[in-house]
């Protein structure tokens, strides 16, 4: 029996946990050159997702004001867009829009997430900061601040993530990007250490949103905006923090009350390492598809088997896919799909549509493609099966891997190979390979839609990455709006 009295009103001292998150944040130096270099390049990458998103209304009708008129001269701008908005909901505005098509950067752990969705607060609080700066006569931010507060934010989230898992208790986990952004927003607005761990306990007391909106039978576009949603809330809590608003030490941990008794089960965080800058050094990439991450191998070696399917798909009988038991758990899905947010968490989908088109783009989850009866003929013939070494592989630190095979048989006894990929281009191990994909996937995404000087100072900039670190925030904004 516990000796804690739950009657007694002494303050308790701060959680471990929080006192961690808010000493790397405001204390730690981070001197990891390939940390700032896989910075950039998240940088880019999260800035085409958003690009690409602006050409679907359904995101597009969620963007601007809040309400019609309450924009802010001189306030955080949304790249891609003419909207000038208060920071809390231009974190909003550009979280959603960097997720919208789930082909930003992606951890996987016991948890998994997306660590740019961190973007959104960060580059909406940088350029406010930066136009106030400069409005007052003081120097603005510089990119190199954006780039090292996405280190830290996606360090947070990441570490957090390792031995945590928030979906096994139904819980999602766009928390860790509030729980991030409040963190490093926080410091970016000036906070100290106690500031940042008074806005922590509140990101922690907000609870977590259900992961309703991510399965069957209610999947649906929530999934696409809940991190923007997420990262303008911590902008939220910074802001109310930064006025000297008290907080609450034992968030975490307070018997009955605290986090850990509510939603986690009664049990604490475990921790496999510190914060330093891990996570981003070794963060994936989604560059080739748009598609959940667990089935981007899938995804490959059902492009590889295009050639032999693609004459043959009503002889087929059988597709077999292995996969790890969190792409079991999360995405093997049949029956009938409602819209895209429901196809793009299915692998049945994600595999049918390469074996059929070799191709898979953020359209083929609209209601066009997928109203071809060949798509839901063959993930009828579908089995998805775990691979018990690839869910081994996944969750070894050394290897990160997210291996996936396909391999199709047909009615006459024949069958194609086997197809295994261990791990997508976007993985650290094949960065050599993807980096010149990802740099061609920010050219076609952003290229269209900036005025021909515009882009040419941006891709000279985005080229250079000491120039790039060296510019003030607001001028970098500047070349991102239209």
């Amino acid at each position: 029996m516990s000796n804690i009295d739950i009657r007694s009103a002494k303050r308790p001292d701060w959680d471990k946990e929080l006192v961690d998150i808010a000493d790397y944040v405001c204390n730690a130096q981070i001197d990891s050159d390939l940390a700032f270099e896989t910075a950039h390049y998240c940088l880019m990458d999260t800035l085409a997702c958003g690009f690409q998103a602006l050409d679907y209304p359904a995101c597009t009708k969620l963007l601007g004001p809040i309400v019609p008129g309450a924009t802010l001269a001189g306030g955080a701008r949304v790249p891609g867009t003419s909207y000038e908005l208060e920071p809390v909901m231009a974190a909003f505005n550009i979280g959603a829009m960097n997720r919208w098509l789930d082909f930003n950067d992606t951890w996987l752990a016991a948890e998994w997430g997306h660590p740019s969705d961190n973007l959104g607060g960060i580059l909406a609080v940088a350029d406010y900061l930066s136009r106030q700066a400069r409005a007052n006569g003081d120097a603005p931010l510089t990119m190199r601040d954006v780039l090292d507060a996405m280190i830290r934010a996606h360090e947070v989230q990441g570490v957090l993530a390792l031995e945590n898992s928030y979906n096994r208790v139904g819980l999602d986990h766009v928390l860790l990007v509030r729980v991030a952004s409040t963190a490093v927003v926080t410091r970016m607005l000036g906070g100290d250490e106690e500031t940042v761990r008074n806005a922590l306990s509140h990101a922690w007391i907000d609870g977590c949103s259900l992961r309703t909106y991510r399965h069957a039978p209610n999947t649906g576009s929530r999934k696409s905006w809940a991190a923007g949603d997420a990262t303008s809330r911590a902008v939220r809590l910074a802001l109310i923090a930064m006025t000297g608003e008290m907080g609450y030490p034992s968030a975490l941990s307070a018997k009955t009350w605290g986090y850990y008794d509510v939603l986690f089960k009664g049990n604490p965080f475990g921790f496999q390492r510190g914060y330093g800058s891990y996570v981003m050094e070794n963060v994936l990439f989604k560059i080739s598809y748009p598609a959940e991450f667990h089935s981007q191998t899938a995804v490959e070696a059902a492009m590889t088997l295009h050639d032999a399917v693609k004459d043959r798909i009503e002889d087929v009988d059988k597709v077999v896919i292995e996969t790890q038991e969190a792409g079991v758990r999360i995405i093997d899905k049949t029956g009938p799909l409602d819209n895209p947010a429901d196809r793009d968490h299915c692998i049945q989908y994600m595999v049918a549509v390469p074996l059929i088109f070799g191709r898979l783009t953020a359209a083929d989850y609209e209601d066009d493609v997928a109203s071809d009866s060949r798509i839901d003929a063959l993930r009828d013939k579908m089995v998805v099966t775990e691979n018990e070494q690839y869910t081994k592989d996944y969750f070894d630190p050394d290897k990160r891997y997210i291996g996936n095979a396909v391999q199709v048989f047909f009615k006459d006894g024949s069958s194609t190979d086997k197809i295994a990929v261990d791990f997508p281009i976007g993985h650290r191990e094949r960065r050599a390979e993807g980096i010149p994909v990802l740099k061609q996937k920010f050219v076609d995404s952003v290229q269209p839609k900036l005025a021909a000087g515009q882009w040419e100072t941006l891709s000279e900039l985005c080229a250079d990455r000491d120039k790039l670190a060296a510019t003030p925030v607001d001028d970098f904004m500047a070349l991102l709006v239209v």
